[in-house]
């Protein structure tokens, strides 16, 4: 029998503008699930446990996964969720027994009483296993790594891909260096550095930009001698906390010159680069009158609204593209999601084909994206919103909308749903009558994951931004804690 390993996921990115606190049903909305569940629903998916498990097979280990937990992006985690997910872990820890410790988090997890959720969760951790025995986490690259998190964990590996298709990869990369931890073949720890700003300007892209050359020069320096994981984090800029930013990060051994003069190069060329946006932002007029020139013979225009992305934390009800593609007399087109709960409870009893009046979106926060749109639609759909995806990310994973319903109006065909999902997977319309294939025009709610999926249909991309919570226009949002001067809120900001 191989090592004893105690395993645990509590995911969520925060973001701290956004005024409705996640509490432990957002949790359950997308999934909070005990070790036996979480190994069924996830063990064979793209995901960081099935990665973790693939390398636990290969060694023989004992792996005692105790609870698998994450939420959407919202606001600020709840003291009682916070400390309701993390107690199985400690818990299980208690008990004693254990060789490592794999957790996978997201890294930018800002709770009710910490800033820093995830070194909250490290420190908890240390306190009850001692300072010495094996920690390794996987993390988004839209991480916010902070110093404690590098202080208390040796091992820290971000997924290498925006859209995130390599998050089992990521997990068996983290697994290995975990077995090597402890059988004494290495000891690592993890160096950071960082540069002053909220984000790296392309928000991490790897599919074009900067970040392609410097994933090639990271993985060449992993080639180096006791270099064993560099990771770099595009940051989450939608904290306002003392740590946020990119970051690049080095688990290796030996000399700390060696190290973060690695990481510093990489720092360096994001910091060089920063005026380099690969995203042009439209205005939703301005997206608008391009939907209204497009011929759709090879595949859609797919308009993405960056700003009211559900999957950064905004409220996902910003009415502002949906308006202007209706002015624009946009036909056969689709929208989604729009995140109204009442609205889409209010479609929940009429029948298909029913045209009905009733002002959808806008509600939480009129101020981003603009407020209610009162309309008259046909009703085309409507019923409990399970999906089960089949892109690259999502790939047999189960996502539920809550009570959804589709709302035909004047030739787009409007997707309403009650729980805050991201679009990023074709059955996330498919399974609800709408073929975004066979549109014209596809509006959706997403920064960059729903390109994996999108793509392949696309005739043409382009962004928008609506000014909802998450927009690129960072001068519009209430910073108070991040730390000055910073880019690019402070033009002058200088290393």
């Amino acid at each position: 029998m191989g090592f004893n390993i105690l395993s645990a996921e509590i995911s969520h990115e925060t973001n701290t503008f956004n005024i409705r606190p996640t509490d432990l049903q957002a949790f359950r909305d997308r999934y909070l699930l005990d070790g036996p569940a979480a190994i069924g629903a996830k063990g064979a998916k793209n995901t960081e446990l099935a990665g973790l498990l693939d390398v636990g097979r290969a060694y023989d280990w004992a792996i005692t996964h105790v609870i698998s937990a994450a939420a959407g992006p919202g606001g600020r985690v709840t003291r009682t969720a916070f400390e309701t997910l993390l107690a199985p872990l400690l818990d299980a820890a208690v008990q004693g027994g254990w060789d490592g410790v794999f957790l996978i988090l997201h890294g930018a997890m800002v709770t009710e009483d910490h800033d820093d959720g995830e070194g909250e969760i490290l420190r908890r951790l240390r306190e009850v296993i001692g300072p010495d025995l094996p920690v390794a986490v996987t993390l988004d690259p839209h991480a916010n790594v902070t110093g404690a998190m590098c202080d208390l964990a040796q091992i820290l590996v971000s997924f290498t891909t925006y859209p995130h298709v390599d998050v089992r990869a990521t997990g068996r990369r983290t697994a290995e260096l975990l077995q090597r931890t402890m059988a004494g073949e290495i000891r690592p720890r993890t160096y950071r550095t960082h540069r002053p700003m909220l984000e790296e300007v392309n928000g991490g892209r790897t599919d074009i930009g900067p970040m392609i050359d410097r994933h090639a020069m990271a993985r060449a320096f992993e080639a180096r001698q006791d270099v064993y994981a560099i990771s770099i984090n595009g940051g989450f800029p939608c904290a306002d906390i003392a740590e946020v930013g990119p970051t690049v990060l080095v688990t290796g051994a030996g000399e700390t010159a060696h190290l973060t003069a690695m990481a510093d190069e990489l720092a360096d060329d994001i910091w060089a680069r920063r005026h380099e946006a690969f995203n042009p932002y439209l205005s939703p007029t301005e997206a608008a009158e391009i939907a209204r020139g497009w011929r759709a013979g090879g595949g859609p225009l797919v308009i993405a609204d960056y700003a009211d992305n559900p999957g950064s934390g905004a409220y996902g009800d910003a009415p502002a593209l949906l308006l202007a593609l209706l002015e624009a007399e946009i036909e056969n087109a689709c929208f989604g999601p729009l995140i109204d709960a009442e609205a889409a409870a209010a479609l929940q009893d009429k029948p298909i084909g029913r045209d009905v009046n009733l002002a959808i979106g806008g509600k939480t926060a009129p101020e981003f994206g603009g407020g209610p749109l009162d309309l008259t639609g046909t009703v085309t759909w409507r019923g409990e919103g399970r999906v089960v995806g089949d892109g690259p990310i999502l790939g047999g994973q189960e996502r539920s909308f809550g009570p959804t319903a589709v709302l035909r109006v004047a030739g787009i065909d409007v997707l309403i749903v009650s729980i805050a999902h991201q679009m990023l997977d074709l059955q996330q319309f498919r399974a609800f009558g709408i073929d975004p294939a066979s549109k014209s025009v596809v509006a959706l709610k997403s920064m960059q994951h729903f390109r994996a999926a999108f793509t392949p249909i696309a005739g043409r991309i382009i962004v928008c931004d609506t000014g909802a919570l998450c927009t690129t226009r960072y001068d519009l949002l209430p910073y108070k804690n991040v730390p000055r001067p910073i880019f690019p809120l402070d033009k002058g900001t200088a290393v």
